[in-house]
């Protein structure tokens, strides 16, 4: 059954984020959007984090919270911490993919490529509303909220702030 509740909520996110993307021109990164949460290494560990057992009550309890995301430490889940490790690494479309681990220097937040920016907001729209959140300034409010967080390259932060703004008053 878990695996079933997962399977249909990633066709409903994978759905807002079609549409939002469709809007931005992404037609080929709303088409495949997240397809690698659909390979086993990430697929199974996912549904067994967010819908296992008595999980499935914390997860509901925690999406209707400002973030709408489980942290994976809230758990100790570690097969869940690996299957984001994979995802992040194979899904441009997070900031996280574009972090230069360095040896000696701190870590370097690499240029985010445009088409990648744009997806990054799509996704968060479309998780948005796929979880029943879909408030006009809920983006820039989830924003505020987690840009301390997130390393962002100095100009890929700028255009995504200033996205989120022209999305506000576009929608609002």
């Amino acid at each position: 059954m878990k695996y079933f509740k997962y399977f249909k909520y990633m066709l409903r996110h994978k759905w807002f984020v079609m549409l939002t993307c469709f809007k931005q021109g992404l037609y080929w990164q709303g088409l495949t959007h997240d397809n690698s949460k659909f390979l086993l290494d990430e697929f199974v560990p996912y549904a067994r984090h967010f819908y296992g057992g008595n999980n499935e009550k914390k997860y509901k309890a925690i999406a209707q919270t400002k973030s709408g995301y489980l942290k994976s430490n809230d758990k100790g889940d570690i097969l869940f911490d690996f299957a984001w490790l994979l995802h992040i690494h194979r899904n441009p479309h997070h900031w996280q993919y574009w972090i230069l681990i360095q040896d000696e220097d701190a870590n370097k937040a690499l240029e985010m490529m445009p088409k990648y920016r744009k997806e990054m907001l799509c996704d968060w729209q479309g998780a948005a509303k796929a979880q029943g959140r879909i408030h006009p300034n809920e983006l820039q409010d989830w924003y505020k909220a987690h840009k301390g967080k997130m390393q962002l390259n100095k100009l890929t932060k700028l255009e995504t702030e200033a996205s989120i703004k022209l999305l506000r008053r576009i929608n609002g």
